[in-house]
């Protein structure tokens, strides 16, 4: 318990309001493997199963809110072996050079002409967490053909996702928000580069027979997002603790914050469970766990944002711990998932 708690400050304190990790945090995150935190077992990773691997991003978040978001949103896109093609995971996961480390953008901010047995993509992508420490980049294009945007049956353009390796991107460093300052979630630019097909994929088509890859992406991204919410949220409830005389304003966040926390361990327990049993995941699951995040992410601002007026100075100090994991708490709350309507 000493040794985690050592941990956790000596990652705050390395952490707290830099622009980058320093080497020393992305030597222990390669150390602790924790970019393939879901990634199967033959192909190096650690292939925690998803009760287990929640618990750990709640961790890394309530040490750092960085910390906690890059490793989530990195490990997050490091998922997506499952929607790759054999030969190809298996070129890019079995010894690799460096830690392999996915991560990019969700938009559709760019195109993907056919050309050959693959396509030439170009565009500008937007919010691409870990820019920095990525070795490939995702993103989403529509597909074009001799000009002209493809379309489907349903007259809606076609949209692929694309694995890119590093060296054909540029990165555009842009990202100026007032927290999460180290994940570095810049934007970045492809120019007229041809892609193999092979490195194309769709998201709800898996290629694995793993546990972590039957769940619905909507739903894996929902929980592993909330939970960072969770434990940055725990980290306020814990400097906050610190400068209040009284402490009975903080009962309301805890109350939440345990919650939250059983909530989201239901629903992981729920979904092995299921995945377990050999049956699918009900639809309605979709919905449902969507709902009640959205519904615990407002409620734990709400709680922070009662708190906030009575820190005094300290909160509104950007050396502080304390105003550090508010700016980075509401700067994860502007992610598209849990602000839209």
């Amino acid at each position: 318990m000493k040794h985690k708690a050592n941990l956790m400050h000596r990652l705050r304190a390395l952490c707290t309001n830099q622009h980058v990790f320093p080497e020393k945090v992305l030597q222990w995150i390669a150390k602790e493997n924790l970019w393939n935190l879901w990634i199967p077992k033959a192909y190096g990773g650690l292939e925690m199963p998803l009760s287990k691997g929640l618990e750990k991003l709640r961790s890394l978040a309530e040490m750092d809110g960085s910390l906690g978001w890059t490793v989530t949103l990195c490990s997050g896109a490091n998922f997506f072996l499952g929607n790759l093609q054999k030969d190809v995971a298996d070129e890019m996961f079995l010894n690799p050079k460096t830690p392999v480390c996915f991560g990019g953008s969700g938009g559709v901010f760019g195109t993907a002409e056919k050309k050959d047995n693959g396509y030439v993509i170009s565009g500008i992508w937007k919010y691409a967490t870990g820019a920095p420490y990525l070795t490939h980049f995702t993103l989403n294009a529509k597909i074009m053909e001799n000009g002209r945007e493809l379309k489907d049956e349903k007259g809606d353009c076609i949209i692929r996702s694309f694995v890119v390796d590093k060296k054909d991107v540029e990165i555009i460093e842009d990202w100026k928000a007032m927290g999460l300052k180290a994940t570095a979630t810049h934007s970045f630019q492809v120019r007229e580069k041809w892609v193999d097909e092979k490195f194309s994929f769709i998201y709800n088509k898996q290629y694995h027979n793993y546990p972590i890859f039957k769940i619905d992406f909507s739903v894996f991204a929902d929980v592993t997002l909330w939970v960072n919410y969770i434990g940055m949220a725990a980290h306020f409830y814990e400097e906050a603790h610190q400068v209040l005389a009284s402490k009975t304003a903080l009962n309301p966040l805890a109350s939440d914050i345990s919650e939250a926390d059983t909530k989201v361990s239901q629903y992981a327990l729920q979904i092995e469970e299921t995945i377990h049993s050999g049956k699918p995941l009900p639809e309605t699951w979709v919905g449902e766990i969507h709902k009640s995040a959205s519904m615990s992410v407002k409620k734990l601002s709400e709680a922070i944002i009662k708190i906030y007026p009575l820190l005094g100075i300290k909160a509104c100090t950007e050396t502080q711990n304390l105003n550090h994991v508010f700016r980075d708490y509401f700067t994860a709350t502007q992610h598209h998932i849990f602000s839209r309507k």
